[in-house]
């Protein structure tokens, strides 16, 4: 069956662009006008993925973005004409899966949400292994991570970021070869993209996230993930 879209836009021109779009390239397609009915249907249809507008007329999208990562394990996809860079930082660190400024190209948008639902899906079809780095554990097949036993909660793009490093730990990655493992394609990515993420998967594992000791940062060149660490058993 066709993967399902809900967009949340009160911008009725622009979603029934968008809804045409999508149904010819293969996609099932639902709209919300609101972030309160959106999160309803995101409740009723169980969506594969959300296009979610930043100026909705009841709720700011990022408070609403709050409220879908409360309850919803979906990915999210921020649409907005807002395009400073500290509102798409915001929308990451909250939990947005990927972020496109308005005006957009809808092939753009097409690509980075096959590039979403890919990551998605991938993880679903994982075999099952479990990667165990001391207190950590990394199961990639139920897409979750756990240090003690205790869940460690981060996007759909922030999980296979850390599976990426994971799997090559102890190998420095640059922001471009993680881009690229992760996206599976070249996007356009902002500067500060990757560094939001790793912050975020970092508060998420790490018992103190201002000094890392399992992600560590090597200058001018990316990042690796720490095999070992001090107190791993």
């Amino acid at each position: 069956m066709a993967d399902q879209v809900l967009i949340v836009d009160d911008d009725r021109r622009l979603s029934a662009m968008l809804a045409e779009y999508l149904t010819g390239n293969g996609f099932r397609v639902r709209a919300a006008e609101t972030a309160g009915a959106g999160i309803a249907e995101i409740a009723r249809l169980s969506p594969d993925a959300v296009i979610l507008d930043v100026m909705l007329p009841d709720m700011d999208g990022f408070e609403a973005l709050k409220r879908i990562r409360a309850n919803f394990d979906v990915p999210v996809l921020m649409l907005t004409a807002r395009g400073d860079e500290t509102d798409r930082i915001v929308g990451l660190e909250i939990g947005a899966d990927d972020y496109l400024p308005k005006p957009f190209n809808p092939r753009e948008l097409l690509a980075r949400l096959k590039a979403i639902l890919r990551r998605r899906n991938a993880g679903a079809n994982a075999s099952p292994r479990i990667l165990r780095f001391g207190r950590l554990e990394i199961d990639p097949s139920s897409r979750s991570a756990r240090v003690e036993g205790r869940d460690c909660p981060m996007t759909s793009y922030q999980f296979d970021l850390l599976v990426a490093l994971a799997e090559n730990a102890g190998r420095t990655l640059s922001r471009e070869q993680l881009m690229d493992m992760v996206k599976g394609e070249e996007l356009e990515a902002f500067d500060r993209s990757i560094d939001v993420h790793v912050s975020r998967i970092r508060a998420a594992i790490e018992t103190d996230p201002r000094h890392p000791r399992r992600i560590l940062t090597v200058r001018g060149a990316g990042y690796v993930f720490a095999r070992f660490q001090d107190g791993d058993r």
